[in-house]
């Protein structure tokens, strides 16, 4: 068995050689670069609704108003003399609606009359002989009551009533001035105005039910002088050459001395 000695010389010098491990270089593998689908979402376009932000704020304030009118209080002007003395021809009252059992629209249900009516008080009530008519008059008697008018003067149970508001010019003989004497029913009132010669009430078409009342007046909010005619002008023409006068006599015709006068 040859020694390693003699294996060693059994191969050429020159062509004896150390194996090394290869060094290989590296490979760089690139990935194959797939392709990313990105989804981009259109715009939503959504129908633009009619109620805009301004018109629901309007539609709002006009159900609040509404609301106001029904329930709570009400303008309207006095077209007559009736109650001149107290009330003018031309006055803009607020009326108060909400104690006297406001009714509620469409279904004729009324709410709940939280305030008693007492002689003195002056309401605003629906005509007896046309409901579609309002009247501004003051309560002179309540039911059970027994009212009489001599020489001018009002008794009610027999009593003189001081009425420091009424205005009187006729003569003691005219027929309004001595009236009655008659009791008034249950559940209704007798009223007239103030200005005992110029008023169609009671002495004329009788006693008022108390489920006609719908308010009364507070306060007088603004007075424009002008003749019991051109209030109830219901001629269209007339109508706008009357509202185009106070637009141009405004400042003039206004009674600002009445302006806030409580009732």
């Amino acid at each position: 068995m040859p020694s390693l000695e003699q294996c060693e010389q059994a191969v050429p010098a020159d062509t004896a050689t150390i194996a090394e491990p290869a060094v290989l270089n590296p490979v760089v593998k690139t990935a194959a670069v797939e392709p990313v689908l990105v989804t981009v979402k259109a715009p939503v376009v959504r129908a633009r609704s009619g109620w805009r932000p301004s018109t629901r704020r309007l539609i709002v304030l006009a159900c609040i108003v509404l609301g106001m009118r029904i329930f709570v209080g009400e303008a309207s002007v006095v077209p007559t003399a009736s109650m001149e003395g107290t009330i003018l021809v031309g006055d803009h009252l607020f009326m108060d609606k909400l104690l006297y059992g406001p009714e509620i629209p469409l279904v004729g249900w009324r709410l709940p009359m939280l305030k008693t009516i007492h002689r003195g008080d002056i309401i605003v009530f629906r005509y007896p002989k046309d409901m579609s008519e309002t009247f501004l008059k003051r309560v002179t008697a309540v039911g059970g009551d027994q009212l009489e008018i001599r020489n001018g003067a009002l008794y009610v149970n027999s009593q003189p009533v001081q009425e420091p508001y009424a205005v009187h010019h006729a003569p003691l003989h005219d027929p309004l001035e001595s009236w009655g004497p008659t009791v008034v029913p249950e559940g209704s009132l007798f009223v007239m105005g103030d200005n005992r010669d110029n008023s169609s009430d009671s002495r004329d078409w009788g006693f008022v039910p108390i489920s006609n009342v719908i308010g009364s007046p507070l306060f007088v909010y603004w007075s424009y002088d002008a003749p019991t005619s051109r209030w109830l002008d219901e001629n269209l023409e007339h109508k706008i050459s009357f509202y185009a006068s106070i637009a141009g006599n405004f400042f003039s015709h206004t009674r600002w001395n009445r302006t806030g006068t409580l009732l």
